[in-house]
C-alpha cells in the first residue's frame, strides 16, 4: 500500500504550480489515456500466449 501511496504523492505533486490549467488536464488525460494503452497492450500479450499465439 506504501507503493501506491507514493505513486498518489508524486503524481498529485507533479501538477501543483502548474499555472496554465488547460495544460494540467491535458496531460492527466494523456496519463490515463496512456495507462489503458499499456493495460490493454498486457492484456492481448497475456492472451496470445495463453491461447498459444496463433494467428
Amino acid at each position: 500500500m506504501g507503493t501506491l501511496l507514493n505513486f498518489k504523492n508524486a503524481y498529485f505533486g507533479a501538477f501543483e504550480n502548474v499555472k496554465p490549467e488547460f495544460l494540467v488536464v491535458l496531460l492527466k488525460a494523456y496519463s490515463v489515456f496512456s495507462a489503458v494503452m499499456i493495460f490493454m497492450a498486457m492484456y492481448a500479450f497475456v492472451y496470445r500466449a495463453i491461447t498459444g499465439f496463433q494467428f
